[in-house]
């Protein structure tokens, strides 16, 4: 018995051994995300319980806990505010739903063989190796400009008179440069998901004579589906944070027809220069960031819990 157990404490050192290992390799990378995330957000919550603008140094202390509340009130009974935070869901669920839509109808195309498959594919992935701040610069300055731009000679093309179309309709501008950036994305992600796909599945389904439509519902898209949660979460929260494309396009105009959060930042931070506010104005976009997924995971889990039944 001696024995037995003295052999079973042995076999468990190893294990003991690597969890420790393992817990001690992974300390630099968790002391590394909390310094360059929590710690900025931990200044940025202090921030905004504070009246600090950067043209009065003097202003940067703490209002007191009767008054610390303030630029959270001042948002709240400002109905721009709520103009943002519309222009800010509506951005970015329609990117959302464009690039899905985009994205899963180019993927299908490139998951077919066809003659110059490769080069259409390096084709359709190059917008998305651009930078945003550049993309926009080519849309506003080389196709949609109003005197010599590409969209100018097609509106001649069709005989209608050429007018500015970033001027004229300035959120499905924005919301068109962003897609065709994002769309590749998307297409890589669901592409790589109908890859995986086995060709005995799809072979057995043409076999008992699925095809078309009822071959896409009941065996592609359940396949698919982990692979548009990914794609939908992670693109999710990266449009949230669009600045560089409104920054260059509109400016957050008309008026605030196109701003939204991440603007609104840099609006009171460097153009107003109240990093107060801009602070709880950043509170705002975090909880917002996190609305958005929490919802969207409680979705999944549901979804899981439906297809474990």
């Amino acid at each position: 018995m001696a024995s037995t157990s003295l052999s079973q404490k042995s076999a468990l050192a190893p294990n003991k051994v690597r969890k420790e290992a393992r817990k001690f390799l992974s300390a630099p990378g968790l002391i590394f995300l909390v310094i360059v995330t929590q710690v900025p957000f931990a200044i940025a919550i202090y921030f905004s319980f504070t009246n600090w603008n950067l043209l009065r140094p003097n202003s940067r202390g703490f209002l007191g806990w009767d008054r610390m509340w303030r630029n959270f009130r001042r948002i709240l009974a400002n109905p721009d505010f709520y103009t943002v935070l519309w222009n800010t869901v509506y951005l970015t669920i329609s990117i959302v739903i464009v690039t899905f839509l985009v994205g899963l109808l180019f993927a299908l195309l490139l998951n077919r063989p066809f003659l110059g498959r490769g080069v259409a594919r390096t084709l359709l992935i190059s917008p998305f190796l651009i930078m945003p701040v550049a993309a926009a610069v080519l849309w506003k300055n080389v196709l949609l400009d109003p005197s010599f731009g590409l969209s100018a000679y097609l509106l001649k093309l069709v005989g209608i008179n050429n007018f500015y179309l970033i001027e004229a309709f300035p959120m499905l501008s924005i919301i068109g440069i962003v897609s065709w950036q994002w769309t590749p994305f998307v297409m890589l992600i669901l592409l790589a998901g109908l890859q995986s796909l086995p060709e005995s599945t799809i072979e057995a389904a043409r076999i008992d004579g699925a095809s078309g439509i009822p071959m896409f519902r009941y065996i592609i898209l359940p396949h698919l589906r982990r692979f548009i949660e990914i794609a939908l979460l992670l693109e999710t929260i990266f449009i949230l944070n669009v600045f560089g494309v409104i920054f260059v396009t509109t400016t957050g105009g008309p008026g605030i027809r196109t701003t939204n959060l991440p603007y609104q930042i840099f609006l009171e931070a460097f153009s107003r220069w109240n990093v107060g506010r801009a602070s709880a104005y950043g509170i705002f976009a975090v909880i917002l960031a996190n609305i958005v997924v929490v919802i969207f995971l409680q979705v999944l889990r549901n979804q899981n819990q439906e297809a474990a039944a």
